[in-house]
């Protein structure tokens, strides 16, 4: 999308984006499993926006260090309490080392944010870069839509968001099935006039995910259909994969010499 960069989605949503997705997916069942796999390990959480996630992970007394593009993000979250317990790091988690070599349990990227990534080349380097920062058993797990045919997608489309007595919020997209991407529009019209919030997309299939997996050294545990736990079928619409990087080798010696 033309004049769309990496905190363009940030900056453009973060003054209503606990307001307008406070309920964006089950934040408690998300909590309680990430807490099960970090152990008491460091956790990383790509896109951390506002702390929706990382913020109940603090309060749990895990350490936990955000990734975000987005100033404005950045800021909304530095207003909560407990922020200030949370390591963010400025930067695109495309391109962005994420840490030192193995200090991190656990890397987490949910509800989609993996797809704010705009290619297939740095969705892959970021798997390079979760497993880089993990240590020999830790997790990278990912949650998104399990993305359809491309070209199943209309090529254009409008569509109503929110309708209420003082606002009228549109959404315009655009599809590319070649390059698997949406450019889409939050058009809101209030009396003040009309507010543009953009976003970018690209989805990738799971098939694409894992083999992105594999490149980076991982093993795919596990994909359940939510963070509940719920069995991945033929008809889910999401899906958490938990890509364990393999724990090193024990070492043995050869006392026969």
């Amino acid at each position: 999308m033309q004049g769309f960069s990496p905190d363009t989605y940030g900056e453009s949503f973060a003054d209503v984006y606990d307001r307008w997705y406070p309920d964006v997916s089950d934040t408690e069942g998300t909590v309680v499993k990430l807490l099960e796999l970090a152990g008491s390990g460091l956790i990383i959480e790509l896109g951390i926006g506002t702390g929706r996630l990382a913020l109940p992970l603090i309060a749990a007394g895990r350490s936990v260090r955000g990734v975000d593009s987005s100033p404005a993000m950045i800021a909304e979250l530095a207003k909560k309490p407990r922020a200030d317990e949370i390591e963010v790091l400025q930067g695109d988690m495309g391109t962005m080392p994420l840490g030192k070599a193995g200090e991190a349990s656990l890397v987490f990227v949910a509800f989609n944010t993996f797809f704010n990534l705009p290619s297939a080349e740095t969705q892959a380097a970021c798997f390079g870069a979760a497993s880089d920062v993990l240590a020999p058993g830790g997790c990278f797990v990912v949650e998104t839509f399990v993305a359809p045919d491309p070209n199943d997608l209309p090529r254009r489309g409008l569509s109503t968001h929110t309708v209420d007595a003082d606002r009228v919020v549109l959404t315009a997209t655009e599809t590319d099935a070649e390059t698997q991407t949406i450019r889409g529009q939050h058009l809101e019209f209030t009396d003040d006039g009309v507010r543009l919030r953009p976003w970018f997309l690209r989805f990738a299939s799971i098939a694409e995910l894992d083999d992105m997996a594999v490149s980076a050294g991982f093993v795919l545990e596990s994909r359940t259909a939510d963070w509940q736990g719920a069995d991945f079928g033929p008809d889910s619409e999401s899906h958490v994969s938990i890509y364990r990087k393999p724990a090193a080798p024990s070492s043995t010696f050869d006392s026969d010499f």
